[in-house]
Formats: structure tokens, C-alpha cells, sequence
């Protein structure tokens, strides 16, 4: 009876060593598991964080230039590539970063895009194109800043803390949303300071990569 007890806590264990789907597997700093459960291989965003994603991943290469390191991952499988980026306040907790028509929204997980981080946030557009989150700093009269999707990175200074988006230079990590006509979806922008878009309704965020939270 006790060697039986042994096998299973023995396996507990190996299984609670697995990160579950959708959970960190890796990155520096990292002291949890460091295998993902069956059918989810892992994907590294960048060198801080890798992601259990659903299918078989495939090579993931790292180049770096100075002192900044950016990465690329495929993987095959029903999922996209990269990684989902969430809202983690309400009224939009667990509300998906996606492009509508050129603007940076939060909306509904099904329709969120997946993105590769670095010092340039990537999401795959029509026809193999590319597409990159860039703040609007058009406006110098407010405060929020729209985030937009555009065919040239014009904002390079994205990056990571833990799962974190934050832009590094000046480091700022809270974004305002606010409420649309549609329940479903939300306006964003990054947040430098107090002001607010007049006659809407609008509440602060951060935003991270996804996780089973």
C-alpha cells in the first residue's frame, strides 16, 4: 500500500510540475515549471517570458543589437503565433488588445490578436503584412495618447516587466479606457498624466500577456 502511495504522489507532483496551458514555462528570473502539459509547447516572446501555447513549436531564434534583444517564434497548430496582451481592471478585465480599422481597442478574447514583444510590438495583418502598435503623440494638449496600428513602427520602446507592456522611454505602464457605443469594445490609449476624453466614460488599466487568471 505505501509503495502504491509513493507512485502517486510521485506523479502529482511531476504533474504539478508542468506549466498549464497558456502559463509562463521559462525567462529569466523564472523558478516555476519548466515544462508545458501535453499538447502545449513552448514559445519564447522574448527573454524574460515563454508561454505554453497549443501545437508544436518550431525553432525560436534570438538576435540582439547593444543592449536590446528581440525575439521571433512560430509554432504550428490551430492557434496564431505570439502572445495575447489583456486588460487587468475593471470594466475591462480580461477585455484583448486587437486592431479595429488602424485603432488600438480592447475587446472580446475571440477576436484579440497575438502579438510578438519587443522593443516594437508586431501583429500579422492581411496579406503577410505586418502591422505595428504605435502611440499617436500627434496631440501635446492632453495627456492620453491614442494607440494605434500602422504599417511603420514609429514607437520603439516598448518592452516587458514580468508580463507587463510598458513603454521604457520615459517608462510609463497605465492606459486609459474608455467606453464605445458598443459594450463589447473599448477605446485605448496610454495614459502620461490626469486628462480624460470629454464626455466619456473611462477608467485605468495595465496591460499584460495572457495567463490563466
Amino acid at each position: 500500500m505505501s509503495f502504491l502511495i509513493i507512485i502517486v504522489a510521485v506523479t502529482a507532483l511531476a504533474v504539478r510540475a508542468q506549466s498549464p496551458a497558456w502559463g509562463q514555462r521559462g525567462g529569466i528570473g523564472w523558478s516555476g515549471p519548466t515544462t508545458c502539459v501535453s499538447g502545449y509547447s513552448c514559445v519564447e516572446t522574448n527573454t524574460y517570458y515563454s508561454q505554453c501555447i497549443p501545437g508544436t513549436a518550431t525553432s525560436v531564434p534570438t538576435t540582439s543589437s547593444g543592449s536590446s534583444t528581440t525575439a521571433t517564434s512560430t509554432s504550428t497548430g490551430a492557434t496564431p503565433t505570439g502572445s495575447q496582451i489583456r486588460s487587468d481592471q475593471d470594466p475591462t478585465f480580461h477585455f484583448y488588445l486587437q486592431n479595429s480599422d488602424g485603432s488600438a481597442v480592447l475587446g472580446s478574447e475571440t477576436s484579440s490578436g497575438y502579438f510578438t514583444i519587443g522593443s516594437t510590438i508586431t501583429l500579422p495583418g492581411d496579406n503577410s503584412t505586418t502591422l505595428y502598435l504605435n502611440v499617436d503623440t500627434s496631440d501635446t494638449t492632453v495627456s492620453y495618447q491614442a494607440l494605434t496600428f500602422g504599417s511603420t513602427a514609429t514607437t520603439t520602446d516598448w518592452g516587458l516587466e514580468g508580463d507587463t507592456i510598458i513603454e521604457t522611454d520615459p517608462r510609463q505602464l497605465n492606459f486609459l479606457t474608455c467606453a464605445t457605443s458598443d459594450p463589447s469594445v473599448y477605446s485605448l490609449y496610454l495614459q502620461t498624466g490626469n486628462d480624460s476624453p470629454a464626455g466619456q466614460t473611462c477608467s485605468l488599466t495595465s496591460l499584460h500577456l495572457d495567463c490563466l487568471c
